[in-house]
Formats: structure tokens, C-alpha cells, sequence
């Protein structure tokens, strides 16, 4: 009787939207990385006589105010959005998960040190804080993503070290300390398995709000630069033309919602899966 009420709770956490999420997304990269091969045509061409032209066979979603190919661009927005985006996160992974371990794990000096630079970050919105810093650094891509590294990396090492210091308090890591287990294995068999739920779901929630984060400044100038295609630049770049061809701000502006929903409904699905609470969201 346990086994069953056991399989049942595991399919009532089941859902049928997270994993539809979840393929999709995997098909999206499959195509952004298919791109980076097989492109019919040159994203930054321009032909002037060929300028704002409708849906055609040569050009399936038509051309933008100076003879581009959409589709090509838009494709290859996604290359620098998704991408940009990936690495942004990924950066903030590998410094903020470390980072957390150690100052949840060994506390002390390092601990208080850590908790000072995190409050000084959490002290305003991350927005603000990456608005600061791009300004400062100037506009680019490159300062971009720095930016948005510098201010998430904190939200990750926050979490697992609030995750270790809950764990390490138990009786099972105590044992394995009295048992003579090293530092370095007690974090991978017994704390790591505990915090990565909690990563996953931060982590595809976070993805979501770094491609707002990056098309929001190459909207307004600080990211991606012209010519290159993006899909936030593309939105400005399109605003001029809306009442005439509102459909190129409408392609771009879709991919991103398209996307960003995609990320969160994912991030719903692994919140129930992993049983993490709400308050990972914050």
C-alpha cells in the first residue's frame, strides 16, 4: 500500500507541461546551434531594393527597414540571446555554488566576509545594481554579461550556503564528521545530492530574467551592438516601422516570450519535482 500511494505521489508531481517545456527548449538550442552551419542568408546583407518586403518563398518572414532576411536575423538572435544568456548563468553557477559551499561548509571568517559583499549586492534590485555596472563599463555585449555575472553569481552562493548550513546541522553529516569522512566528500555524497534541486529550479528561473535582463539593454543600446543580429535590438530597431510593418517587432518580441515563458514553466515543473520551496523564486 505504501508503494502505491508512494508511485502516486510521484505521477500527481508529474506534469505533462513541464516536460512539453522542457522538449521544447531542448528544440530551440537544437536549432540555435543548427544555425551556427547552415544560415541560406547573410544576417547583416542589406538591399535596399528589397527593403520592408511581405512573406515570400525567398524570404519567409519578409525583409526589415534595410533588405535583411528576418528569419535569418532572427535566427541568429537567438544565437546571441539564448547564448549570452547561457554563459551569463553559467559563469554565475561556477563562482556562486563554490562559493556557497565553502562559507556554508567552513563558516568563520570566510562567512562573514561572504555575507558582507552579498548584502552589500542584495541591498538594491539586481536591475539596478547590472544598469550601474554596464554604465560603468561601458556598452558591449562583453560588459554585459559581466554585469549580469557580478549579479547572480550572490543569489546562488546564498542559496547553498543557506542549504549547507541547514544540512550540516543534521545527524547523518555529524556521523560521517565522526567517522573521519573529509570535508570534500561529505559535500559531494551527502550535501551536494540536497542542493541541487535547489540550483536547478533557481537556475531555470534565472535563465528567463537574464534574456529579459540582455534584450531589455540591447533594446536600449548597453548590449548586443549594430549590425549584429539580437533579439531586444532588433525590437529597436524595428520601432520606427511598427505602424507600417508592426510584424518585425512582433517576431522578435514573441521569441522572447516564447522563451521566457518556455524557462518558467520549467522552472514550475522542477520546483513541484524536487519539492523546493516558493521562496527560491525571491
Amino acid at each position: 500500500m505504501s508503494g502505491l500511494s508512494l508511485h502516486l505521489q510521484k505521477l500527481k508531481k508529474f506534469s505533462w507541461s513541464g516536460i512539453a517545456a522542457l522538449i521544447c527548449l531542448i528544440f530551440i538550442l537544437f536549432v540555435v546551434l543548427y544555425t551556427f552551419f547552415h544560415l541560406q542568408h547573410d544576417p547583416n546583407l542589406t538591399n535596399l531594393d528589397e527593403r520592408l518586403q511581405g512573406m515570400s518563398l525567398q524570404h519567409p518572414l519578409g525583409t526589415d527597414q534595410l533588405g535583411r532576411d528576418v528569419l535569418t536575423r532572427l535566427l541568429l538572435g537567438a544565437q546571441q540571446t539564448i547564448g549570452y544568456s547561457l554563459l551569463a548563468l553559467l559563469a554565475a553557477l561556477i563562482i556562486g555554488v563554490p562559493f556557497g559551499l565553502i562559507s556554508g561548509y567552513k563558516r568563520g571568517l570566510v562567512d562573514r566576509v561572504f555575507m558582507r559583499i552579498a548584502d552589500g549586492f542584495l541591498a538594491f534590485p539586481d536591475t539596478i545594481i547590472a544598469i550601474v555596472l554596464s554604465g560603468l563599463l561601458g556598452p558591449g555585449i562583453g560588459n554585459l554579461v559581466l554585469a549580469i555575472i557580478m549579479v547572480k553569481w550572490v543569489s546562488y552562493a546564498r542559496l547553498v550556503r543557506s542549504t549547507v548550513l541547514a544540512e550540516s546541522q543534521k545527524e547523518y553529516v555529524l556521523v560521517a564528521r565522526t567517522n573521519g569522512l573529509s570535508p570534500i566528500k561529505i559535500i559531494r555524497k551527502h550535501l551536494f545530492p540536497h542542493i541541487i534541486g535547489h540550483v536547478l529550479v533557481l537556475a531555470s528561473l534565472d535563465f528567463g530574467k537574464i534574456i529579459l535582463l540582455i534584450s531589455a539593454f540591447s533594446y536600449i543600446g548597453l548590449g548586443v551592438q549594430p549590425p549584429t543580429p539580437e533579439w531586444g535590438a532588433m525590437l529597436n530597431e524595428s520601432r520606427p516601422y511598427f505602424q507600417t510593418r508592426p510584424e518585425l517587432m512582433i517576431y522578435s518580441g514573441l521569441a522572447i516570450v516564447v522563451v521566457v515563458l518556455l524557462t518558467n514553466m520549467l522552472g514550475d515543473y522542477l520546483r513541484d519535482h524536487f519539492d523546493v520551496k516558493k521562496e527560491v523564486e525571491q
